[in-house]
Order: C-alpha cells, then structure tokens, then sequence
C-alpha cells in the first residue's frame, strides 16, 4: 500500500481473522450452550445470528436479552471453554507471510482486537507476529465492551501520524466496518470468521474470501485517493 501522498496503514483484527478460530469458538460455543441448557448451533446458524454487542446474539436466540446474571454465567463458562481450545488455533492461511511481505514492502500495521488484552498479546507473540505491528491492543478490564467503536479511536489516537484516509480496517464482523467509520477509516470485511456474508453485506463495504484479497482491496482503496 504505497501512496506518494502519506504513509499508508492497515489494522487488523484478531480473532476470526488473523487468527482462524472460529471452530474453536463454535466448540466452546456449543460446550457453553450444553452447560446453560440450550441446543447446540450449527456454524452456518451462528454466522447467520451472530453479532456485536454479543449479548444481542443471545437475544436472537433465545428471543429475550440475557438478564446480566444470565450474561455474566454465559461469558464465563464460554471463555472458559474458549481459551480451552484457542491455544490449538492456528493463523488464517498466508496470514504470517502476508504481514511479513506488507511490512518489508513499507505498509504500517497494527492489531486492534476485543479480545482480553492479557490474553491477547501472548497469543500474538507466540504466533511469532509481533514485531509486524505498531501496536497492538486488547481489550482492557475497564475498556469499552459493548463494540469497537470507541475502542479504535483509542487505537488509532495512539498510532503515530494517523490518517484516517490512508488507513484500512481488515475484519470479520460488522462491527469492524462500524469502528472503521467511527474514525473515519475504510473497511474490508473477510468471510473466514463470525459473520455470513450475507451479513457482512449489509455493512456496505467490500468483502472478501480471503487475506490476500483484503489487501489488494486495500491497496486499490487508498490508490484511489
């Protein structure tokens, strides 16, 4: 993503999309519900209900939102299983050689994830992918919860020299497209995590079945400044 106009940034997110653990989130999804009394969820079901704030999600499955007791077990006993099975997680496919070749090729990076901050950056380090990124920035014990909105603009007030016009979003939820907009960033959705694309259409910007294409949607996004 080269530009003689400004330097050019992508900021990814983790989980779903650098990261390919949606068949650990469905096992712990499924382990969960087994815990809590409700039937297990197909993927494609989950793609097709999922969404951020998660306890919306919940409410699209049970028909009510979860009373903050109910929530509160819900993402114990999911994280517990979760964090179970993402150790076994491997990378999205091209994933390591991708930021490897954007960062030689001069493109700025960073991770901004909802994912536990504790937690998340272990995780990155083992993946050995640290040192492509900026920053890189989990969720906090008192961070905003309830979507990325708030949580990029912190990410990107951190980042050296920001512009929001040379700046691309690469996620798998809408929610990423929403936080992308909230700073005034674009967004490039991918297929491989939570979210249907047919839901990840109704966001309104591109989407995309793989890394490598998110780049070159990218890259063609900011050329065309």
């Amino acid at each position: 993503m080269h530009s003689g106009t400004g330097r050019s940034h992508i900021v990814w997110d983790w989980n779903g999309t650098l990261l390919h653990d949606i068949d650990a989130v469905i096992e712990a999804t499924n382990a969960a519900f087994a815990e809590i009394g409700l039937p297990p969820i197909t993927l494609a079901r989950y793609r097709e209900l999922y969404c951020v704030p998660v306890p919306r999600f919940y409410e699209r499955l049970l028909g009510r939102l979860p009373t903050e007791a109910e929530w509160a077990e819900m993402d114990t006993v999911f994280h517990r299983h979760y964090f179970a099975r993402v150790e076994d997680a491997g990378l999205a496919e091209g994933a390591a050689r991708l930021l490897a070749e954007l960062r030689a090729a001069g493109t700025t990076q960073s991770l901004c994830s909802l994912a536990p901050h504790e937690h998340l950056v272990p995780l990155v380090r083992r993946h050995g992918i640290e040192e492509h990124f900026a920053r890189v920035d989990g969720s906090r014990r008192d961070g905003p919860s309830k979507g990325k909105a708030l949580q990029m603009a912190a990410h990107v007030a951190a980042l050296d020299g920001f512009d929001p016009r040379r700046t691309v979003v690469v996620g798998d939820a809408v929610d990423d497209a929403l936080a992308a907009a909230h700073v005034g960033a674009r967004a490039v959705l991918y297929t491989g995590g939570s979210h249907s694309r047919a839901s990840l259409e109704t966001a309104g910007v591109p989407v995309v079945d793989s890394l490598a294409e998110a780049v070159e949607v990218a890259e063609s996004m900011v050329a065309g400044d």
